[in-house]
């Protein structure tokens, strides 16, 4: 089983677990599987970090042939880590990574065409991905546009289906059910599209609803808990100021806040938690993972020292906290968080 592969993967990669286990059944009934996918624009490798356990917290990289990337998806079923390239601008694949025994060197299995020209987050809804690209459509940097790129996932290959022109400038995305979630870059605001693929043809189009939310200057990263009905927005502050006014929040009850917040209106900061301050090392946090069992927070923090991994837990009512894991990561774009 898939959860068995992915402790055989860390444990002979010498990562420290709670236990490894030679008997199949003893693994299972002890320990979950929890791996964090990263991105990072510095080298374009995948690092997997095992973090069952954050006092001993493993890696194991796969060597990519891509230079930089930014979001990050990982696929159980296929067994597939998927990128957003920007260096080649398009989403690449790489299968079977649970049959590597160590960190390794892989090429990409699943390609496609080269569409993109600055992709960014990766939402996936079945077999359709959807990448942000916020490049400038128009050539008009007067006008705040951007694209978002349909693939559809074929066995081998990701065929384009269409795209989508905005009428705002684009970083995270993420699928509730149908409807596509977005943020609309270099503001503090949260735009959604309902029943986003039912749009099938390359067109433009407008926003079902977009609020803005208190207390962030500019968000980037989002993540959506359905079993906390949890949304996490990250904000990157100045983006010249990659050091220490960076923040995340946390919007508990987020379907009745969202839906109760009027079109163009401002969902109020005390119906969120605010994590910032020095001590977080939050300067220009690019995206945001979560574990709901262990109430756990995971950060691509692009600017502070170069770049790092960070883990929030124990958030409570918020405030200037200090991470409970940091790890260097050059550059560090996206995080996806996988359990079994």
């Amino acid at each position: 089983m898939k959860t068995l592969k992915l402790m055989a993967f860390f444990c002979a990669a010498t990562l420290t677990l709670a236990s490894c286990s030679n008997n199949d059944n003893d693994v299972e009934a002890k320990l979950d599987t929890k791996i964090l996918f990263t991105s990072n624009n510095n080298d374009g490798n995948v690092n997997m970090y095992n973090v069952i356990n954050l006092n001993s917290v493993g890696k194991a990289t796969l060597t990519t042939p891509i230079s930089a990337a930014d979001g990050i998806y990982y696929d159980a079923n296929q067994d597939l880590v998927v990128q957003a390239s920007r260096s080649t601008f398009g989403v690449e694949g790489y299968a079977n990574i649970t049959s590597f025994a160590t960190s390794t060197t892989v090429a990409a299995s699943v390609t496609g065409t080269l569409d993109m020209q600055s992709p960014r987050e990766i939402a996936v809804n079945g077999n359709m991905y959807v990448v942000a690209d916020n490049a400038d459509v128009d050539g008009d940097s007067a006008t705040k546009d951007g694209k978002l790129f349909i693939y559809t996932n074929n066995g081998g290959n990701f065929t384009l289906r269409n795209t989508i022109t905005t009428n705002f400038k684009l970083w995270g995305i993420v699928f509730i059910g149908n409807d596509l979630y977005a943020i609309e870059d270099t503001t503090n605001k949260l735009a959604v599209f309902r029943n986003f693929l039912n749009n099938t043809s390359n067109t433009t189009l407008s926003a079902t609803k977009s609020i803005f939310v208190e207390g962030i200057v500019r968000t980037h990263g989002l993540t959506y808990d359905a079993a906390a009905d949890l949304m996490i927005l990250t904000d990157i502050g100045d983006a010249a100021n990659g050091q220490d006014d960076g923040g995340f929040h946390l919007i508990n009850n987020f379907t009745a806040n969202f839906n109760n917040t009027a079109n163009a209106e401002t969902l109020a900061l005390s119906e969120q938690v605010r994590v910032a301050g020095s001590n977080t090392l939050l300067g220009n946090p690019v995206d945001v993972a979560y574990d709901n069992d262990a109430k756990t927070v995971f950060i691509a923090e692009a600017g502070n020292g170069g770049g790092r991994i960070l883990a929030f837990s124990n958030i409570g009512s918020g405030g200037n906290l200090t991470p409970s894991y940091n790890a260097s990561l050059s550059k560090a774009s996206a995080v996806y968080f996988h359990k079994e």
